[in-house]
């Protein structure tokens, strides 16, 4: 009797581990394993480690004392620090006429142009080049003497009269946001264009047929479509300026007023080897970027309509206030 029993119960296990609904969590879950590993290992955890650190005056070897939130208090009282987001200004100028060429750029491509394959590949390959390459690109081309300056005299200009590109404080953040641009254009060009060849091409032809110029087509038929990327990419843009930092570590490595808040960053804890400082500069910096982020999309939300709804927010509200006006 008993081993009868034990054998039903083996088969009902098999039967059981065998059936196509356990089989499909079997599965999913082997598949969800290794990401899920690696995100806890690469991710989660040192995030939570950096938590840690930043209550803590520690360096990377030796002893680690508490000190509640005193580093915290140091990120908000040293004006080098904040004043270092300052300099995110200049990038984030310089990613209204990155977001501004790829918009131009795209529309241009969606018309047809001549050579379109080609300016395509030109404009995406400078982000395929690796950011300290393009920051050693970048650090000669600005060189006295060198590309940008040969350049403009080739055009009559004398060398006394071009500007220091990284030494004048005037300039230098504006040459180093250029970089930036350059590099990032191609890749927005790229994902405007994805967004913009779903549209159907027959509200192009229908609108050329009621004599829509291309300036109408694209106020009227590839903005709208296309309003979730950009509302996207402004989003990126944004986070990405205010954690800019292989421009400016690499071209001038902080020096002359160009430290972002990631150069200071990396300063405090690798130089100054102060590890528990920096932790916290990286927390208030990641509270930063997820304020500027939510604000964002409430403002979007608010002002523009986001697909699901005739109009926006911000329109509804104007036609209330007209015709209350109206009544009146």
């Amino acid at each position: 009797m008993n081993q009868a029993s034990a054998a039903t119960q083996k088969r009902s296990f098999k039967q059981w581990i065998g059936s196509g609904k356990i089989q499909k969590r079997l599965v999913i879950i082997t598949f969800m394993f290794v990401p899920l590993l690696l995100l806890m290992v690469f991710t989660y955890i040192p995030f939570g480690k950096m938590v840690q650190f930043s209550f803590y005056d520690m360096k990377y070897l030796g002893e680690r004392e508490f000190i509640g939130l005193a580093n915290y208090k140091e990120v908000f009282e040293r004006t080098e620090i904040f004043s270092s987001l300052l300099n995110s200004l200049y990038y984030m100028a310089g990613g209204v006429v990155q977001l501004a060429l790829a918009l131009f750029f795209a529309t241009m491509f969606v018309f047809k142009v001549k050579g379109e394959s080609f300016f395509k590949a030109s404009m995406f390959f400078p982000y395929l080049i690796c950011g300290i390459a393009i920051g050693f690109i970048f650090k000669f081309f600005y060189a006295r003497g060198f590309v940008l300056d040969s350049i403009l005299q080739m055009f009559g200009m004398d060398l006394d009269d071009i500007p220091l590109w990284l030494q004048d404080q005037k300039i230098n953040n504006i040459s180093l946001a250029a970089t930036s641009v350059w590099r990032y254009t191609g890749q927005n060009v790229i994902l405007f264009l994805g967004a913009m060849m779903s549209v159907d091409r027959e509200l192009y032809e229908a609108a050329s047929l009621d004599g829509a110029n291309r300036w109408h087509q694209f106020k009227y038929i590839i903005l709208p479509s296309i309003k979730s990327i950009i509302v996207l990419n402004i989003i990126l843009c944004v986070s990405g300026c205010l954690s800019a930092f292989e421009p400016p570590y690499v071209i001038t490595n902080g020096m002359m007023g160009t430290g972002t808040y990631f150069v200071i960053m990396n300063r405090i804890a690798h130089e100054n080897n102060r590890v528990g400082l920096a932790s916290a500069m990286a927390i208030v910096l990641l509270v930063i970027i997820i304020l500027f982020t939510v604000g964002q999309q409430l403002f979007f939300k608010y002002a523009f309509n986001d697909g699901t709804e005739d109009e926006s927010k911000a329109a509804v509200k104007r036609k209330k206030k007209q015709m209350k006006g109206g009544n009146a």
